[in-house]
């Protein structure tokens, strides 16, 4: 039997209207929602745009429902001076410095476990290590190749459309404009074929 404070509390809640706690925990969501679409507005309004490189991806992740799932030049890249350093966890965070070419598509120049200095028109993305990063006696060193994740990994589409885009992304035609902030948090902000926009990701 509960007894003391836990026994007053629990009577505290028993005399609560069910439909006062249903309208709280809808409020709860609300807002958690509402901090959701306000983060990503920051990210696509002040982000900092870069243009990246798809390419083909494994033939068993195509299509799945209305998203299209996408690979980038700089999902697998060699760990530089990373390799054998301590990753710290299975799934480490990763810092990748990007430079536009002279086509204006941002490429790598180097991975950082932590955030570095950037100079325009540098800038410095945040990723995630999926694989790469249990090298080592220990298992717990960042190995020679790294596959990062930016969370640019799916985009959704229009029913029925999700196949023109693979297409063009084997076909090594589709380009991604993402929204990095300093902080290195991103977001696809437009899609573009053949260097015209298809797509433009809404604020809302």
């Amino acid at each position: 039997m509960i007894t003391g404070p836990a026994a007053s509390l629990a009577a505290r809640w028993s005399r609560i209207p069910k439909f006062v706690l249903f309208g709280v925990a809808a409020l709860v969501q609300i807002a958690l929602l509402a901090v959701m679409i306000i983060d990503r507005v920051q990210v696509l309004r002040e982000g900092t745009e870069v243009t990246l490189q798809t390419r083909p991806v494994d033939p068993r992740d195509f299509l799945r429902g209305d998203y299209v799932v996408l690979g980038y030049d700089i999902t697998q890249l060699p760990a530089g001076p990373l390799q054998n350093q301590p990753s710290g966890e299975r799934h480490p965070p990763v810092y990748v410095k990007l430079t536009p070419n002279r086509d204006g598509v941002h490429e790598p120049v180097s991975v950082h476990a932590a955030p570095v200095p950037v100079a325009s028109p540098e800038v410095l993305i945040r990723g995630r290590v999926t694989y790469g990063a249990s090298c080592g006696s220990k298992s717990d060193a960042f190995c020679e190749k790294l596959t990062i994740r930016y969370n640019l990994e799916s985009y959704f589409v229009p029913e029925g459309e999700g196949r023109k885009l693979e297409d063009v992304r084997n076909q090594r035609k589709l380009l991604v404009v993402a929204a990095v902030l300093p902080s290195g948090r991103a977001a696809i902000k437009r899609l573009l074929i053949d260097g015209k926009p298809v797509y433009e990701e809404p604020w809302f």
